[in-house]
Order: C-alpha cells, then sequence, then structure tokens
C-alpha cells in the first residue's frame, strides 16, 4: 500500500512510521520544559518560606517565614498550662516555670530547611504533607524542683541521720534520722518530657507521701561501728633501737571527720592526710640525728694532741612517707597497721686541724686577719674554738684557722664556762646584763653592766662579747661568759652567725 501526498506521489510506509517517536519526543520535551520552568517559578515563589504541605503543630504554615513560623510556635508555648494536682490541690504552671524551653526560632528554621539542588526542589514543590515537629527540651532539674515546692511549709521534711564526735567523751555517736513528707518527682519528670513537645495544656498528679531521709539512722550506726573498729584496733609504728611511736586512739580521732557526700546522700569518713604526714614526719625529725664532724687538733707530725670534739654519726629516716601512706591506709581501714622506720647510718668525719702555737699579734689599728691573696680560700664549715686551758678563741673555717688565737676571760671559780659542743641562737650589737633575777640589788653577787657590745649567747646564759672595762686578758675572772677586748668580740661577731658551731674544751 502507498500513500499520496498532495503533489499527487506516493510516500512510502516505512517513512510515516519513523517520525512518529520523534513527534512524541518532541512533544514529551516540550511539556518537561513547561513543568519544569512552572516547578521552579513556583519554588523561586516559596525561596526563604515554608513550602506548601508544610505543618508545625497540625497547622498549614506554608508561604510563611522562619519569623512568622517562630511567632506561632512562640504564643502555643506560651498558652500552654499544665494543672498539677498534689494533695487534693491544684496548682497552675507554665511550661516555662517547669523548666521547658520552646526554641520557637530554631523551630522556624527547621520549617523553611530544604535542600536547594534541582531534584529535591521539584520533589519539595510537589510532594505532599511535611510535619515539622517544635524544638522542645526539658530542665528535668527544675520540673524535680517544682515538684518539691509542692509540700506546704508546715510540712515536716526529712532530716537526715548525721555522726558526730563528743570531745569529752572522746565517742564517736549517730544521731537518728527522722521521716519526712515530700514527693518522688519522677513520675512527674516522665509526664512533662513526653507531653510538653505537643505545646497543649496537660495535667499530671503529684503524690506527697512520706519520704525516708537520704542519710538513714543504720546507716549513721553502721559509720559509727566502722569507726569503732579503726579506733579499737592497736596502733603502733616500729622505730630504730628497739623504739615504738604510738599512734594514741586520741590522735586517731583528731585525724577521722564524717560529712555527707557531694549528693547528700551517703555518710564519708575522711581522713586529714595532711595532718598523719605531718604527724609522722614531725616524730622521723625529733629522732634522726644529723651527723657533726669529730674535731682533732694535731701536731707538725700529724699526731693527735687533742681532740676538741668527738665525732657523732647521723641517723637519717629513709621512709617517711611509705609510713604514712601505711598508716592512712590503716585509718581508712583498708588493713592493719604493721608501718616500721626504715634508717641509715650517715657517717660522720674527723676534721684534723693544726694546734695554733700561739696568739696573734695585734696591729696599730687592732686585729689584722686579712688573708694571704694568693692562697686558696679555705673551705668547710665556720666554727670557733675555745679553749680554756690555753685562754683563747680562734675562728676556722674546716680545718683552717682564719682568726686567732686571741686572749679571752673565761669563767672564774663558782662561775665557771660550760664545756661542749654548741651553736649560736642569740645575738645581740648591744644588750643590758644583769643578774637581778637571781640576787637584788645590794648583794655582793648583784651586777648590772648596760650596752654591754657584741652578743653572741652560744648555750643558756653563756656567749661571747666586749668587755670594755677590762685592760687585760688570758685569765678566768668572769660570770661564765667569754669576755673579749671590744674590737675582736665585733670581729668574731660581723664573722659568725646564728647558728654557727662553738667547741668549748680544756
Amino acid at each position: 500500500m502507498t500513500h499520496v501526498t498532495d503533489t499527487g506521489g506516493p510516500v512510502p510506509a516505512d517513512r510515516g512510521r519513523k517520525r512518529l517517536p520523534l513527534v512524541v519526543l518532541a512533544i514529551i520535551a516540550i511539556i518537561a520544559v513547561l513543568l519544569t520552568g512552572g516547578a521552579l517559578a513556583y519554588a523561586k515563589q516559596f525561596d526563604g518560606k515554608a513550602l506548601p504541605g508544610t505543618t508545625v503543630l497540625g497547622q498549614d504554615v506554608s508561604g510563611k517565614t522562619p519569623e512568622e513560623i517562630a511567632q506561632l510556635v512562640a504564643q502555643r508555648g506560651e498558652d500552654v498550662t499544665v494543672t498539677v494536682t498534689a494533695d487534693g490541690a491544684e496548682h497552675q504552671a507554665t511550661l516555662a516555670e517547669l523548666g521547658v524551653t520552646v526554641d520557637a526560632a530554631a523551630t522556624g528554621q527547621a520549617a523553611v530547611a530544604r535542600d536547594d539542588s534541582f531534584p529535591d526542589v521539584i520533589a519539595a514543590t510537589w510532594s505532599g504533607e511535611h510535619p515539622v515537629e517544635p524544638v522542645v527540651s526539658v530542665d528535668e532539674t527544675a520540673v524535680a524542683a517544682f515538684a518539691n515546692s509542692l509540700v506546704p511549709p508546715d510540712r515536716a521534711e526529712p532530716v537526715d541521720a548525721q555522726v558526730v564526735f563528743d570531745e569529752d567523751a572522746q565517742t564517736w555517736n549517730a544521731v537518728p534520722g527522722e521521716n519526712g513528707q515530700g514527693v518522688d518527682p519522677q513520675a512527674m519528670v516522665e509526664t512533662v518530657t513526653q507531653k510538653a513537645a505537643s505545646l497543649e495544656s496537660f495535667s499530671v498528679e503529684q503524690p506527697i507521701e512520706e519520704i525516708a531521709p537520704a542519710i538513714t539512722t543504720e546507716e549513721a550506726e553502721g559509720v559509727v561501728g566502722t569507726i569503732s573498729g579503726v579506733l579499737e584496733q592497736p596502733m603502733s609504728i616500729a622505730g630504730p633501737e628497739d623504739k615504738t611511736y604510738e599512734v594514741s586512739a586520741e590522735r586517731r580521732n583528731s585525724w577521722l571527720s564524717v560529712a555527707p557526700d557531694e549528693a547528700g546522700q551517703t555518710l564519708v569518713v575522711s581522713v586529714d592526710e595532711a595532718a598523719v604526714r605531718e604527724w609522722v614526719a614531725a616524730r622521723a625529725d625529733k629522732d634522726s640525728v644529723k651527723p657533726k664532724d669529730g674535731i682533732e687538733q694535731v701536731d707538725e707530725a700529724g699526731e693527735v694532741v687533742k681532740v676538741v670534739s668527738e665525732k657523732r654519726d647521723g641517723l637519717e629516716f629513709t621512709n617517711v612517707d611509705a609510713v604514712a601512706d601505711e598508716l592512712i591506709a590503716s585509718l581508712k581501714g583498708s588493713s592493719p597497721l604493721e608501718a616500721a622506720f626504715e634508717t641509715k647510718t650517715v657517717e660522720a668525719k674527723v676534721e684534723k686541724v693544726k694546734a695554733p702555737e700561739k696568739e696573734e699579734e695585734e696591729t696599730e689599728e687592732g686585729t689584722d686577719d686579712a688573708a694571704d691573696p694568693a692562697a686558696p680560700a679555705p673551705t668547710g664549715e665556720k666554727w670557733i674554738d675555745v679553749d680554756l686551758s690555753a685562754k683563747t678563741v680562734t675562728a676556722y673555717v674546716g680545718s683552717t684557722p682564719v682568726w686567732g688565737p686571741r686572749k679571752m676571760v673565761d669563767g672564774k671559780p663558782g662561775y665557771e664556762t660550760v664545756t661542749g659542743s654548741f651553736e649560736i641562737y642569740l645575738r645581740y650589737d648591744r644588750q643590758d646584763m644583769t643578774n637581778a633575777n637571781y640576787y637584788p640589788e645590794g648583794h655582793p653577787k648583784y651586777y648590772y653592766t648596760p650596752d654591754v657590745p657584741w652578743v653572741q649567747y652560744f648555750h643558756n646564759g653563756y656567749g661571747f662579747h666586749g668587755a670594755p672595762w677590762r685592760s687585760s686578758f688570758g685569765y678566768s675572772g668572769s660570770h661564765g661568759c667569754i669576755n673579749m677586748p671590744v674590737s675582736e668580740a665585733k670581729w668574731l661577731y660581723d664573722w659568725a652567725s646564728m647558728g654557727t658551731r662553738v667547741e668549748v674544751h680544756y
């Protein structure tokens, strides 16, 4: 079969069939362009606004701005009333009073938010309903606080049990707790959390009931029993040379305290760890021994001619912190106390000093003790040698004499100068001296001397000082002090200091 054209010529049948799909495609393309253009124009109309089908709280908000939607949500939130029934009485509260926060602005932004890509714009334009939930948060602590506020003021609150210490009796006692009236807010918290997001008024029951204290009498009595166990067990620390340091119950009581934990839900026994460590350290400090070097005077051949001071080895406590840790653990009831101090011997040495042969001569200006600038500076401990046999005072640095020997006046018979190893513990550049505490004025032994210069005490009332009333030195004639010429007493005062070692011997 053939077709005839308007020119009269025949048209093949297969050519017509080939044109049909092209025509259909062209028509579809035209429709797509028309629909896409319309959709894009439609979407443009809702730029920055909620698309059709968008709902918030069941209300159509299409075409509204975020601000308009936020205003709607905020108003709904303010209109919500929560009726709380407690003990037969009704109480009205807003969401804000219950600690509920309605973020209207965030809800408005969520309602207009969409993906601006082409396919999604088309889909959003022609899609159905799009519900948006309001952004709501609940402060559970605030809800619980509101629930607790419903208890009438005349209702007694629960009273927690306590543990107190009786200073006079030195005992720990439990003070019983008392039940009170209160609420369990958990059910109300759950109801508010569940219903607040709907932004519709609702009701909730909050019973007022008898409430036991958080800290019960039984718990307090248990704590007293725990402390009693800590106090009843013997506690001591073994020390050197079979010495024992007892930790008395009274001492332990002073280190313990009982108080509720931060949440107020239980009692906690605390140990004053700083005080325990201080006590342990004090025991060690008291019995530790500082090494003291011995001093021997030798002649030119190195032979010992006099022992000025015997050496004394020291004793050092080496595990003070560990002992404190054990005591603290025992006080916490976690382990029995089986502590022992560990010590070590600190060896002292013997300083060999050359025995001074004679007293140095004075210059026209008094004493001249300038060191030889070419000689190396002496090293070692500063100390003062008082030789009661030679009636001299010599200053040393280590084994090197740096001043002296100088003649002095020591205690006369009946007032002998004390002997031994000492340290300077008190100094005055001027001091009035008297024995009025022992003898009244007018007594033959009474004396009063004002403005005594350059005074340095090394044992009780014994010390060095200038004696301007004396014209000669090198004999026994004082009341026990070491009397020196004023210029030499000043030199010694300027050179020495608090703690300078003093060796007094015959």
